[in-house]
Protein backbone atom coordinates (compact mmCIF):
# COMPACT_ATOMS: atom_id res chain seq x y z
CA UNK A 1 0.00 0.00 0.00
CA UNK A 2 2.94 2.36 0.70
CA UNK A 3 4.22 1.67 -2.67
CA UNK A 4 1.13 2.40 -4.24
CA UNK A 5 0.49 5.97 -2.38
CA UNK A 6 4.01 6.97 -3.58
CA UNK A 7 3.53 5.97 -6.72
CA UNK A 8 -0.21 7.78 -7.28
CA UNK A 9 1.41 10.68 -6.17
CA UNK A 10 4.57 10.74 -8.17
CA UNK A 11 2.38 9.76 -11.11
CA UNK A 12 -0.14 12.65 -10.20
CA UNK A 13 2.63 15.29 -10.10
CA UNK A 14 4.70 14.29 -12.78
CA UNK A 15 1.00 14.53 -15.23
CA UNK A 16 0.30 17.79 -14.06
CA UNK A 17 3.68 18.81 -14.92
CA UNK A 18 4.25 16.90 -18.30
CA UNK A 19 0.61 18.24 -19.40
CA UNK A 20 1.50 21.92 -18.66
CA UNK A 21 5.33 21.49 -20.28
CA UNK A 22 3.53 20.25 -23.25
CA UNK A 23 0.81 23.03 -23.32
CA UNK A 24 3.48 25.32 -23.09
CA UNK A 25 4.87 24.00 -27.07
CA UNK A 26 1.32 23.98 -28.01
CA UNK A 27 0.23 27.06 -27.48
CA UNK A 28 3.73 28.73 -29.12
CA UNK A 29 3.17 26.62 -31.71
CA UNK A 30 -0.59 27.47 -32.47
CA UNK A 31 0.18 31.33 -31.77
CA UNK A 32 2.07 31.05 -34.94
CA UNK A 33 -0.17 29.07 -36.70
CA UNK A 34 1.98 26.27 -36.61
CA UNK A 35 -0.20 22.97 -36.88
CA UNK A 36 -0.19 20.50 -34.05
CA UNK A 37 -1.09 16.91 -35.24
CA UNK A 38 -1.15 15.17 -31.27
CA UNK A 39 -1.09 16.18 -27.43
CA UNK A 40 -0.59 13.24 -26.02
CA UNK A 41 0.27 12.43 -21.70
CA UNK A 42 2.99 9.25 -21.91
CA UNK A 43 3.54 7.79 -25.55
CA UNK A 44 1.30 6.01 -27.22
CA UNK A 45 4.22 3.46 -28.66
CA UNK A 46 3.70 0.95 -31.29
CA UNK A 47 0.30 2.79 -31.93
CA UNK A 48 -1.34 1.52 -28.45
CA UNK A 49 -3.24 4.22 -26.67
CA UNK A 50 -5.59 4.35 -23.65
CA UNK A 51 -7.87 7.38 -24.42
CA UNK A 52 -7.79 9.32 -27.65
CA UNK A 53 -10.09 11.78 -29.36
CA UNK A 54 -10.05 14.52 -31.74
CA UNK A 55 -10.85 18.36 -31.80
CA UNK A 56 -9.99 20.26 -34.87
CA UNK A 57 -7.02 18.95 -36.20
CA UNK A 58 -5.38 18.30 -33.21
CA UNK A 59 -5.80 14.32 -31.87
CA UNK A 60 -5.49 14.34 -27.90
CA UNK A 61 -4.88 10.81 -26.02
CA UNK A 62 -3.50 9.05 -23.55
CA UNK A 63 -1.11 6.33 -24.38
CA UNK A 64 0.30 3.37 -22.26
CA UNK A 65 3.71 4.05 -21.32
CA UNK A 66 4.51 6.26 -18.60
CA UNK A 67 7.89 7.89 -19.35
CA UNK A 68 6.46 11.75 -20.08
CA UNK A 69 4.23 13.26 -22.62
CA UNK A 70 4.63 14.35 -26.27
CA UNK A 71 3.01 17.32 -28.80
CA UNK A 72 3.63 15.95 -32.58
CA UNK A 73 4.15 19.36 -34.25
CA UNK A 74 3.84 19.28 -38.05
CA UNK A 75 6.71 19.21 -40.33
CA UNK A 76 9.40 19.25 -37.52
CA UNK A 77 12.25 16.13 -37.16
CA UNK A 78 11.26 15.22 -33.06
CA UNK A 79 10.34 11.64 -31.78
CA UNK A 80 7.87 10.59 -33.63
CA UNK A 81 10.92 10.60 -36.69
CA UNK A 82 8.20 11.29 -39.06
CA UNK A 83 11.12 11.27 -42.19
CA UNK A 84 8.15 10.59 -44.70
CA UNK A 85 6.39 13.66 -43.79
CA UNK A 86 9.90 15.81 -44.38
CA UNK A 87 9.99 14.23 -47.70
CA UNK A 88 7.12 16.49 -48.42
CA UNK A 89 7.35 20.25 -49.64
CA UNK A 90 6.80 22.54 -46.95
CA UNK A 91 3.61 23.74 -46.25
CA UNK A 92 2.74 27.33 -44.70
CA UNK A 93 1.38 25.54 -41.45
CA UNK A 94 4.36 23.33 -40.88
CA UNK A 95 7.20 24.21 -38.07
CA UNK A 96 10.34 24.59 -40.57
CA UNK A 97 8.44 26.91 -42.79
CA UNK A 98 8.54 29.41 -40.06
CA UNK A 99 11.22 32.00 -39.07
CA UNK A 100 13.63 30.67 -36.74
CA UNK A 101 12.71 33.05 -33.76
CA UNK A 102 9.62 31.75 -34.23
CA UNK A 103 10.59 28.06 -33.73
CA UNK A 104 12.74 28.93 -31.20
CA UNK A 105 9.73 30.03 -28.88
CA UNK A 106 8.06 26.81 -29.62
CA UNK A 107 10.84 25.16 -28.10
CA UNK A 108 11.16 27.26 -24.96
CA UNK A 109 7.50 27.26 -24.63
CA UNK A 110 7.66 24.21 -22.38
CA UNK A 111 10.41 25.29 -20.33
CA UNK A 112 8.87 28.68 -19.57
CA UNK A 113 5.94 27.13 -18.45
CA UNK A 114 7.88 24.52 -15.57
CA UNK A 115 9.64 27.79 -14.49
CA UNK A 116 6.42 29.57 -14.04
CA UNK A 117 4.38 26.78 -12.76
CA UNK A 118 7.28 26.13 -9.99
CA UNK A 119 7.29 29.75 -9.11
CA UNK A 120 3.58 30.02 -8.48
CA UNK A 121 3.62 27.07 -6.74
CA UNK A 122 6.28 28.11 -4.24
CA UNK A 123 4.34 31.23 -4.50
CA UNK A 124 0.89 29.78 -3.60
CA UNK A 125 2.47 27.57 -0.62
CA UNK A 126 4.60 30.79 0.76
CA UNK A 127 0.89 32.62 0.81
CA UNK A 128 -0.80 29.66 2.11
CA UNK A 129 1.43 28.65 4.71
CA UNK A 130 4.27 31.41 5.68
CA UNK A 131 7.49 29.63 6.83
CA UNK A 132 8.28 27.84 10.02
CA UNK A 133 12.27 27.35 10.37
CA UNK A 134 14.26 26.29 13.56
CA UNK A 135 15.88 29.16 15.09
CA UNK A 136 19.66 28.30 15.40
CA UNK A 137 20.65 30.93 18.10
CA UNK A 138 17.93 28.93 20.53
CA UNK A 139 19.68 25.65 20.36
CA UNK A 140 21.46 25.30 23.47
CA UNK A 141 22.51 21.89 23.13
CA UNK A 142 24.00 22.02 19.65
CA UNK A 143 23.76 19.73 17.12
CA UNK A 144 24.26 15.80 16.74
CA UNK A 145 26.62 14.83 14.10
CA UNK A 146 25.87 11.25 12.59
CA UNK A 147 28.24 9.37 10.64
CA UNK A 148 28.79 11.86 7.68
CA UNK A 149 29.44 15.02 10.05
CA UNK A 150 31.76 12.81 12.23
CA UNK A 151 33.87 12.20 9.00
CA UNK A 152 34.17 16.21 8.64
CA UNK A 153 35.06 16.48 12.09
CA UNK A 154 32.28 17.41 14.01
CA UNK A 155 31.44 16.51 17.83
CA UNK A 156 28.23 16.49 19.88
CA UNK A 157 27.40 19.71 21.26
CA UNK A 158 29.24 21.58 18.49
CA UNK A 159 27.29 25.20 17.79
CA UNK A 160 26.98 25.84 14.58
CA UNK A 161 27.83 29.73 14.10
CA UNK A 162 28.60 30.81 10.85
CA UNK A 163 28.34 29.78 7.15
CA UNK A 164 31.76 31.38 4.98
CA UNK A 165 31.30 33.90 7.57
CA UNK A 166 27.56 34.85 7.62
CA UNK A 167 25.74 34.07 10.60
CA UNK A 168 23.24 31.54 10.63
CA UNK A 169 19.63 31.93 11.48
CA UNK A 170 17.85 29.23 10.35
CA UNK A 171 19.21 25.58 11.07
CA UNK A 172 17.99 24.79 7.76
CA UNK A 173 20.44 26.59 5.89
CA UNK A 174 22.96 23.76 6.75
CA UNK A 175 21.47 20.90 5.22
CA UNK A 176 20.88 23.35 1.92
CA UNK A 177 22.82 23.51 -1.61
CA UNK A 178 24.95 26.23 -0.08
CA UNK A 179 27.04 23.57 2.26
CA UNK A 180 26.17 20.60 0.45
CA UNK A 181 27.17 22.24 -3.32
CA UNK A 182 29.52 24.89 -2.02
CA UNK A 183 32.18 23.20 0.03
CA UNK A 184 32.12 26.16 2.22
CA UNK A 185 33.74 27.06 5.50
CA UNK A 186 31.83 26.60 8.97
CA UNK A 187 32.49 28.46 11.93
CA UNK A 188 31.46 26.38 15.11
CA UNK A 189 31.43 26.84 19.09
CA UNK A 190 32.74 24.16 20.83
CA UNK A 191 33.65 24.62 24.07
CA UNK A 192 33.42 28.34 24.26
CA UNK A 193 36.41 28.47 21.41
CA UNK A 194 35.59 29.02 17.73
CA UNK A 195 36.77 26.67 15.35
CA UNK A 196 36.79 26.89 11.35
CA UNK A 197 35.77 23.41 9.65
CA UNK A 198 35.69 23.35 5.85
CA UNK A 199 33.01 21.11 4.05
CA UNK A 200 34.53 18.23 2.14
CA UNK A 201 33.29 18.19 -1.45
CA UNK A 202 32.42 14.48 -1.15
CA UNK A 203 29.79 15.61 1.35
CA UNK A 204 26.89 15.14 -0.95
CA UNK A 205 28.33 11.38 -1.79
CA UNK A 206 28.67 10.05 1.67
CA UNK A 207 24.82 11.60 2.59
CA UNK A 208 24.13 9.79 -0.64
CA UNK A 209 25.45 6.75 0.87
CA UNK A 210 24.01 7.08 4.57
CA UNK A 211 20.76 9.06 4.35
CA UNK A 212 20.57 13.09 5.48
CA UNK A 213 19.62 11.49 8.71
CA UNK A 214 24.11 10.28 9.41
CA UNK A 215 24.50 14.56 8.49
CA UNK A 216 23.95 17.20 11.34
CA UNK A 217 20.47 17.09 13.54
CA UNK A 218 19.90 19.55 16.27
CA UNK A 219 21.08 17.65 19.80
CA UNK A 220 17.28 17.46 21.42
CA UNK A 221 16.44 16.02 25.15
CA UNK A 222 15.09 12.83 25.54
CA UNK A 223 11.55 12.60 27.73
CA UNK A 224 9.06 9.47 28.29
CA UNK A 225 8.84 6.60 26.07
CA UNK A 226 5.77 7.24 23.99
CA UNK A 227 5.66 3.63 22.65
CA UNK A 228 7.20 0.06 23.22
CA UNK A 229 6.03 -0.99 19.89
CA UNK A 230 8.53 0.51 17.36
CA UNK A 231 9.81 0.04 14.23
CA UNK A 232 10.21 -3.84 14.52
CA UNK A 233 7.32 -4.08 16.50
CA UNK A 234 4.79 -3.48 13.76
CA UNK A 235 3.48 -6.26 11.00
CA UNK A 236 3.52 -5.01 7.87
CA UNK A 237 2.72 -7.88 5.72
CA UNK A 238 -0.18 -7.71 3.14
CA UNK A 239 -2.14 -9.73 5.77
CA UNK A 240 -1.48 -7.26 8.49
CA UNK A 241 -2.50 -4.20 6.11
CA UNK A 242 -5.53 -6.19 5.55
CA UNK A 243 -6.52 -6.40 9.40
CA UNK A 244 -5.61 -3.02 10.03
CA UNK A 245 -8.38 -1.55 7.47
CA UNK A 246 -11.04 -3.88 8.90
CA UNK A 247 -9.91 -3.63 12.36
CA UNK A 248 -8.41 0.09 12.20
CA UNK A 249 -5.25 -0.84 14.43
CA UNK A 250 -1.54 -2.18 13.15
CA UNK A 251 -1.01 -5.42 14.04
CA UNK A 252 1.72 -5.90 16.86
CA UNK A 253 4.71 -8.19 17.74
CA UNK A 254 6.71 -8.30 20.96
CA UNK A 255 9.76 -6.45 21.04
CA UNK A 256 12.77 -7.07 23.02
CA UNK A 257 11.83 -3.78 25.08
CA UNK A 258 8.12 -5.05 26.01
CA UNK A 259 9.28 -8.70 26.46
CA UNK A 260 11.99 -6.93 29.07
CA UNK A 261 8.75 -4.87 30.94
CA UNK A 262 9.51 -1.91 29.29
CA UNK A 263 6.36 0.44 29.40
CA UNK A 264 4.83 3.16 27.98
CA UNK A 265 5.76 6.72 30.44
CA UNK A 266 9.08 5.08 31.57
CA UNK A 267 11.91 7.41 31.43
CA UNK A 268 15.42 6.28 30.72
CA UNK A 269 18.20 7.01 32.85
CA UNK A 270 21.40 5.04 31.71
CA UNK A 271 22.31 2.23 29.09
CA UNK A 272 25.02 0.09 31.00
CA UNK A 273 25.65 2.77 33.04
CA UNK A 274 25.90 5.53 30.89
CA UNK A 275 23.56 8.27 31.41
CA UNK A 276 21.10 9.15 29.06
CA UNK A 277 20.00 12.79 28.53
CA UNK A 278 19.50 13.18 24.65
CA UNK A 279 18.55 11.47 21.89
CA UNK A 280 21.39 10.43 20.29
CA UNK A 281 22.88 9.45 23.87
CA UNK A 282 19.86 6.62 23.76
CA UNK A 283 20.42 5.30 19.95
CA UNK A 284 24.03 5.19 20.53
CA UNK A 285 24.39 2.96 23.27
CA UNK A 286 21.74 0.57 21.91
CA UNK A 287 23.42 0.58 18.28
CA UNK A 288 26.83 -0.04 19.89
CA UNK A 289 25.16 -3.38 21.86
CA UNK A 290 23.70 -4.70 18.81
CA UNK A 291 22.69 -8.27 19.24
CA UNK A 292 23.71 -8.13 22.98
CA UNK A 293 21.49 -7.99 26.38
CA UNK A 294 21.82 -4.40 28.14
CA UNK A 295 21.18 -3.10 31.27
CA UNK A 296 18.71 -0.04 30.72
CA UNK A 297 17.65 2.21 34.01
CA UNK A 298 14.54 3.41 33.62
CA UNK A 299 12.31 5.40 35.78
CA UNK A 300 8.77 4.42 36.06
CA UNK A 301 6.52 6.71 38.55
CA UNK A 302 9.28 7.56 41.38
CA UNK A 303 10.38 3.88 41.28
CA UNK A 304 13.91 3.38 39.19
CA UNK A 305 14.16 -0.26 37.54
CA UNK A 306 16.44 -2.09 36.10
CA UNK A 307 15.92 -4.04 32.68
CA UNK A 308 17.42 -6.09 30.49
CA UNK A 309 16.37 -6.41 26.50
CA UNK A 310 17.91 -8.16 24.46
CA UNK A 311 19.15 -5.88 21.52
CA UNK A 312 18.36 -6.73 17.59
CA UNK A 313 21.27 -7.63 15.50
CA UNK A 314 19.82 -4.00 13.66
CA UNK A 315 20.58 -2.29 16.64
CA UNK A 316 16.63 -1.72 18.33
CA UNK A 317 15.15 -2.21 20.94
CA UNK A 318 11.11 -1.61 19.57
CA UNK A 319 10.56 1.77 21.31
CA UNK A 320 9.77 5.30 20.69
CA UNK A 321 10.92 8.23 22.62
CA UNK A 322 9.33 11.53 22.78
CA UNK A 323 11.48 14.24 21.72
CA UNK A 324 12.19 17.86 23.41
CA UNK A 325 10.04 20.23 21.55
CA UNK A 326 12.49 22.46 19.14
CA UNK A 327 13.02 26.13 19.38
CA UNK A 328 11.15 26.97 15.97
CA UNK A 329 10.14 30.56 14.45
CA UNK A 330 7.09 31.46 12.14
CA UNK A 331 6.90 34.47 9.17
CA UNK A 332 3.79 35.01 7.64
CA UNK A 333 3.59 36.84 4.22
CA UNK A 334 1.27 39.10 2.49
CA UNK A 335 0.07 38.20 -1.21
CA UNK A 336 2.73 40.10 -2.74
CA UNK A 337 5.61 39.45 -0.07
CA UNK A 338 5.20 35.79 -1.26
CA UNK A 339 5.81 36.50 -4.66
CA UNK A 340 9.21 37.53 -3.69
CA UNK A 341 9.88 34.44 -1.28
CA UNK A 342 8.63 31.90 -3.64
CA UNK A 343 10.23 33.52 -6.62
CA UNK A 344 13.46 33.61 -4.91
CA UNK A 345 12.76 29.60 -3.92
CA UNK A 346 11.96 28.93 -7.70
CA UNK A 347 15.19 30.25 -9.04
CA UNK A 348 17.48 29.02 -6.27
CA UNK A 349 16.08 25.20 -7.00
CA UNK A 350 16.54 25.88 -10.55
CA UNK A 351 20.50 26.97 -10.01
CA UNK A 352 20.86 24.19 -7.57
CA UNK A 353 19.75 21.78 -10.56
CA UNK A 354 22.60 23.15 -12.25
CA UNK A 355 25.44 23.44 -9.41
CA UNK A 356 24.74 19.56 -9.41
CA UNK A 357 24.83 18.47 -12.59
CA UNK A 358 28.22 20.66 -12.77
CA UNK A 359 29.78 18.65 -10.04
CA UNK A 360 28.92 15.46 -11.52
CA UNK A 361 30.70 16.91 -15.04
CA UNK A 362 33.22 17.99 -13.18
CA UNK A 363 33.98 14.40 -11.24
CA UNK A 364 33.18 16.59 -7.57
CA UNK A 365 29.94 14.60 -7.02
CA UNK A 366 29.36 10.94 -7.82
CA UNK A 367 26.63 10.54 -10.92
CA UNK A 368 25.62 7.54 -8.14
CA UNK A 369 22.96 10.34 -6.99
CA UNK A 370 21.15 10.42 -10.13
CA UNK A 371 17.82 9.07 -9.10
CA UNK A 372 14.89 7.55 -11.16
CA UNK A 373 11.38 7.71 -10.70
CA UNK A 374 12.13 5.14 -7.75
CA UNK A 375 13.86 7.19 -6.19
CA UNK A 376 11.25 10.10 -6.54
CA UNK A 377 8.82 8.37 -5.23
CA UNK A 378 10.18 7.98 -2.11
CA UNK A 379 10.70 11.39 -0.96
CA UNK A 380 6.86 11.46 -2.02
CA UNK A 381 6.29 9.42 1.34
CA UNK A 382 4.07 6.57 1.94
CA UNK A 383 0.98 9.54 3.33
CA UNK A 384 -0.11 11.62 1.07
CA UNK A 385 0.47 15.67 2.66
CA UNK A 386 -0.68 18.92 0.29
CA UNK A 387 1.75 20.72 1.46
CA UNK A 388 4.18 17.78 0.53
CA UNK A 389 3.11 17.29 -2.70
CA UNK A 390 3.08 20.32 -3.80
CA UNK A 391 6.89 21.83 -2.12
CA UNK A 392 7.94 18.48 -3.64
CA UNK A 393 5.95 19.13 -7.83
CA UNK A 394 7.04 22.55 -7.90
CA UNK A 395 11.32 20.97 -7.19
CA UNK A 396 10.40 18.62 -9.89
CA UNK A 397 8.94 21.69 -12.23
CA UNK A 398 12.34 23.43 -11.72
CA UNK A 399 14.14 20.22 -12.23
CA UNK A 400 12.59 19.62 -15.01
CA UNK A 401 12.79 22.89 -16.55
CA UNK A 402 16.90 23.09 -15.93
CA UNK A 403 16.85 19.30 -17.59
CA UNK A 404 15.09 20.31 -20.95
CA UNK A 405 17.36 23.02 -21.27
CA UNK A 406 20.14 20.93 -20.95
CA UNK A 407 22.27 20.79 -24.82
CA UNK A 408 21.00 17.19 -25.48
CA UNK A 409 19.10 16.36 -28.93
CA UNK A 410 15.25 15.05 -28.51
CA UNK A 411 15.42 17.45 -25.45
CA UNK A 412 14.35 20.52 -26.33
CA UNK A 413 17.56 22.44 -25.41
CA UNK A 414 19.26 20.22 -28.10
CA UNK A 415 17.04 22.02 -30.60
CA UNK A 416 17.28 25.49 -29.49
CA UNK A 417 21.34 24.59 -29.67
CA UNK A 418 20.48 23.80 -33.52
CA UNK A 419 18.25 26.55 -33.77
CA UNK A 420 21.13 29.07 -32.55
CA UNK A 421 23.57 27.82 -35.15
CA UNK A 422 20.90 27.95 -37.60
CA UNK A 423 20.57 31.60 -37.05
CA UNK A 424 24.31 31.85 -36.93
CA UNK A 425 24.47 30.33 -40.32
CA UNK A 426 21.82 31.83 -42.18
CA UNK A 427 20.38 28.23 -43.32
CA UNK A 428 19.10 25.31 -41.47
CA UNK A 429 20.74 22.32 -40.46
CA UNK A 430 20.48 18.79 -43.26
CA UNK A 431 16.86 16.62 -42.01
CA UNK A 432 19.88 14.00 -42.08
CA UNK A 433 22.12 15.82 -39.13
CA UNK A 434 18.72 16.38 -37.63
CA UNK A 435 17.49 12.82 -37.77
CA UNK A 436 21.14 10.91 -36.80
CA UNK A 437 21.02 13.89 -33.99
CA UNK A 438 17.91 12.39 -32.74
CA UNK A 439 18.80 9.15 -32.59
CA UNK A 440 22.26 9.89 -30.47
CA UNK A 441 19.97 12.09 -28.33
CA UNK A 442 17.56 9.03 -27.92
CA UNK A 443 20.21 6.44 -26.89
CA UNK A 444 21.60 9.47 -24.35
CA UNK A 445 18.30 9.41 -22.70
CA UNK A 446 17.89 5.59 -22.55
CA UNK A 447 21.16 4.81 -21.40
CA UNK A 448 20.73 8.07 -18.63
CA UNK A 449 17.30 5.75 -18.10
CA UNK A 450 18.45 2.77 -17.39
CA UNK A 451 21.76 3.97 -15.19
CA UNK A 452 19.25 6.31 -12.67
CA UNK A 453 16.76 3.03 -12.40
CA UNK A 454 20.10 1.27 -11.80
CA UNK A 455 21.39 3.06 -9.19
CA UNK A 456 17.73 3.16 -7.37
CA UNK A 457 17.63 -0.90 -7.20
CA UNK A 458 21.01 -1.15 -6.20
CA UNK A 459 20.09 0.99 -3.04
CA UNK A 460 17.36 -1.14 -2.15
CA UNK A 461 19.08 -4.07 -2.53
CA UNK A 462 22.12 -2.39 -0.70
CA UNK A 463 20.03 -1.47 2.43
Amino acid sequence: MNGLIMAGQLLLGLSILVILHELGHFLAARAFGIKVEKFYLFFDAWGFKLVSFKIGDTEYGIGWLPLGGYVKISGMIDESMDVEQMALPPQPWEFRSKPAWQRLIVMLGGIIVNIIVGIFIFWMLTFKYGETYIANDQLVNGVHPGIVGQQMGLQNGDKILAINGQKVVRFEEIITSKVLLGSPKLTISREGKAIDLTVPESVLDSISKHSMDEFIEPRVIAKEISSVNGPMGEKTGWLAKLKQSIFGKPEKVQTPAYDAGVKEGDSVISINGKPVRFIDDFTTAVQASAGKTIVLKVKRDRNELILNPKVSNEGTIGIYITRDKLPTRHIDYTFFESFGVGTTKGWTTFADNGKGIWKMITGKVSARNISSPIGIAKVYGAEFDWFNFWRLTGLISMALAFMNLLPIPALDGGHVVFLVIEMIKGKPLGDKFMERAQVVGFVILLSLMVFAFGNDILKIFNK
